[in-house]
């Protein structure tokens, strides 16, 4: 009997995005396959699109990108328990070992063997979402609860992102917040911050619109927009002007001692520069963005003022509360974030809005969807 086929949107090289025809396996053994509604487009799967790499990760092989992403349960492997043809689930995309330490601990975003959709860190790749069926680890995938749309689940992993940066910065009611950055990861930095009970949410960005954006829809409070840096003539005078930017900013805020906790979302080193200088004595750095590879720092600030520079990689143990958080309500006008939408065979103009960052009317564009425009069939 010969295997039914999909369409999978595949890149095989910088800006060389092709929708080919691939036939449908049936799920193995401990997995499930889902039929794909909803996946947004991020900055790693732009960086892929544009450069053929994000980072140290080089496309080595025909890739599908995609990870942020929900569906249908259309088929069941053998072994499978507790999901069933027509559960609607959002994908968790890491795969881990669920053998080594970080694992057996509860750390499996650290995990040295984990395997994530769309992504060229290992060989072969791991395809993600951007195709019409996949097969997934039947544990990884989690039931929407029935007020969340598909939109909602594929929302679950960039919201991951910031529920597991705010466990590592042990973020606590009555703390005063500052993000740098208000692309929709800022912005979802912004929500967790507020639904965890912050003094205050302030948000500074490059790009007025961004930040009007935030403020217009209840993520910060304040913000502030930093002129576009330009090219420091030596180290000494970039840390310079990282330290006068930052209490421009602090004094506009009125908030001369800095913030509790600082969210950054850009990975840009003179955002990550200032960071330090934006925390107050005591308090915490929370790296998220990734950016720049090597980074000069102005660690004498940082350690004669015991401010805390916390790694945050991914997420771990995060979508039951992600996706209770979306059903309840509680995190604002995230519905507002999906901008724009795009049909599967569209992915390319997909990807080539995001990168522009503008629709050809003007309009601000924050989170791309791809998908169908309805549910599937089982």
């Amino acid at each position: 009997m010969s295997l039914p086929t999909q369409s999978a949107v595949v890149l095989h090289g910088a800006r060389d995005l092709r929708c080919e025809s691939r036939r449908v396996w049936p799920p193995a053994a401990g997995q499930a396959q889902v039929s794909i509604v909803s996946t947004g487009l991020c900055g790693s799967d732009l960086h892929y699109y544009a450069h053929g790499r994000n980072g140290d990760f080089q496309l080595q092989a025909p890739l599908v990108l995609g990870h942020e992403a929900a569906g249908v349960v259309t088929a069941v492997g053998p072994g499978v328990k507790g999901l069933k043809v027509g559960t609607r689930v959002a994908i968790e995309a890491g795969v881990m070992c669920n053998k080594c330490t970080f694992c057996c601990s509860g750390r499996y975003n650290l995990c040295k063997d984990l395997r994530f959709c769309s992504s060229a860190k290992t060989f072969p790749h791991l395809d993600g979402t951007l195709q019409e069926r996949m097969n997934h680890p039947a544990h990884l995938l989690h039931p929407l609860p029935e007020s969340c749309s598909f939109d909602d689940g594929a929302l679950a992993e960039p919201l991951s992102v910031l529920l597991h940066a705010a466990r590592r910065s042990q973020l606590s009611k009555g703390q005063s917040v500052l993000v740098f950055g208000v692309g929709a990861i800022g912005l979802l930095a912004c929500s967790v911050a507020r639904s965890m009970g912050a003094s205050r949410v302030v948000a500074i960005d490059i790009n007025q619109a961004r930040l009007d954006f935030s403020t217009s829809h209840g993520f910060a409070e304040a913000t502030f927009c930093l002129p576009f840096p330009g090219k420091a003539k030596s180290s000494d005078e970039s840390l310079r002007c990282a330290k006068a930017s930052i209490e421009t900013a602090l004094d506009k805020f009125e908030q001369p001692d800095g913030f509790d906790v600082v969210f950054e979302c850009t990975g840009a080193e003179p955002c990550i520069q200032m960071s330090v200088h934006a925390a107050t004595i005591g308090g915490k750095v929370v790296l998220i963005g990734m950016g720049s590879r090597n980074v000069l720092l102005p660690l004498s600030a940082a350690a004669t003022r015991e401010v805390d520079l916390v790694g945050s990689f991914r997420y771990a143990h995060t979508y039951p509360e992600a996706l209770s958080l979306l059903a309840g309500g509680t995190l604002g006008a995230l519905h507002k974030l999906v901008t724009h939408r795009f049909r599967l065979e569209d992915s390319q103009k997909a990807f080539e809005l995001l990168s522009r960052g503008k629709d050809q009317d003007g309009g601000l564009v924050i989170k791309v969807v791809v998908g169908a425009d309805s549910e599937p069939e089982p």
